[in-house]
């Protein structure tokens, strides 16, 4: 379950819950690899999303169990500093 605090404006999430991670790189192959290493033995789910109208970037949605804040913070940015990845929404 997803709330949003009003008066801090601060995302207060439920743990352990579902999240959704966009990747953006140059090639499938590039998000497949980044997420074979990173989520190991983990289960997740990678999806095709969209493609760049000139072909240059495509995205995928990784979606995967996450337990607490600091759990979902690692894996954005150990997605996000991954070499073939260009973008982590």
């Amino acid at each position: 379950m997803v709330i949003i605090n009003e008066s801090t404006q601060k995302l207060e999430l439920e743990y352990p819950c579902n999240w959704l991670y966009k990747i953006v790189a140059h090639e499938r192959a590039g998000i497949e690899i980044a997420a074979l290493e990173i989520m190991g033995e983990r289960n997740y789910s990678l999806t095709p999303s969209n493609t760049s109208r000139g072909g240059k970037y495509i995205s995928m949605n990784l979606e995967l169990l996450v337990h607490n804040e600091d759990e979902r913070t690692y894996f954005y940015e150990t997605l996000k500093a991954h070499p073939h990845i260009k973008m982590v929404l």
